[in-house]
């Protein structure tokens, strides 16, 4: 795994691991909102064992990327900056996306980006308006920071009790930064959650222009404990895109890929496979 650095529109700099071979056909790993690039780091591997070049990338405003100064966090700057990394890699290339890296994917789609594939990690057009509301409450809910990663242990566990808890909440620390008043802050810039591209029905515009649905081969991995994505939402994408393949990932929520991760990473290699062979 190599750490590299991608100019990006505007002077910024967005910070992406690099795993596999170089030439290989690429995927670009996006995560979701919130997140850092350290949720994909398992993904990274086994795609890169399976014979692909992977970009696992940090979205502008998030990690170790670059905050927008005006604080464009809107879909089509990300769609900008997709393109970006995807031009660090090599074609054919496929986009794998959870929540607003997934909305970014379809975004970039519908505004001329032609990946191979594109993988849809719990998130489709039509969302649940009260699983966004709640994971905004969540994000927004300690601009303050926490006293220690315990703390911020403890507000993960309360918003989801489901999920099985870490036993060393070290690992916690890539998502955090510490500042110089010693407390800990999600590793995003808060403007981010300013704007209309957060509004439920943002996605729905973007998929009411895309010309692309019935060319690009295109999944969904769905947790079946998700309180984003509903059947009526997995019918209304489906509509969208008659070829679409669902996988559903049994006791695993909003965040799949990290909920069942052995599961989640063997569904989306298979399908690759089959849409965008490594060799």
């Amino acid at each position: 795994m190599q750490t590299i650095r991608i100019p990006a529109p505007g002077g910024l700099t967005i910070v992406a691991d690099a795993y596999g071979r170089k030439g290989a056909p690429t995927v670009v790993l996006g995560h979701g909102g919130g997140q850092t690039r350290h949720s994909w780091s398992r993904a990274g591997v086994d795609l890169a064992t399976a014979g692909y070049h992977v970009l696992n990338y940090d979205l502008l405003g998030h990690g170790e990327s670059d905050w927008e100064p005006a604080a464009d966090y809107s879909l089509e700057r990300r769609a900008v900056d997709v393109r970006a990394v995807v031009a660090a890699g090599s074609e054919p290339f496929a986009l794998v996306g959870a929540s607003l890296g997934g909305a970014t994917a379809l975004k970039a789609a519908t505004q001329g980006l032609e990946p191979a594939a594109i993988v849809l990690v719990d998130i489709v057009p039509l969302v649940s308006p009260e699983g966004v509301v709640r994971i905004q409450a969540f994000m927004n809910a300690r601009p303050d920071g926490f006293a220690s990663l315990k703390d911020a242990a403890d507000a993960i566990a309360a918003y989801n009790p489901g999920r099985e808890r870490a036993g060393n909440v070290a690992g916690l620390a890539k998502n955090l930064r510490q500042g110089d008043d010693g407390r800990y802050r999600w590793h995003w810039d808060p403007r981010m959650m300013e704007g209309a591209h957060h509004r439920p029905d943002a996605l729905l515009k973007v998929m009411d222009d895309a010309d692309w649905t019935d060319r690009i081969p295109t999944m969904l991995v769905r947790g079946m404990k998700s309180d984003i994505v509903t059947d009526e939402g997995v019918a209304d994408l489906r509509r969208r895109i008659p070829a679409l393949e669902v996988v559903d990932i049994g006791g695993a929520g909003h965040m799949v890929a990290g909920d069942r991760n052995d599961h989640f990473n063997a569904a989306v290699i298979e399908f690759l496979a089959r849409t965008m062979p490594p060799g």
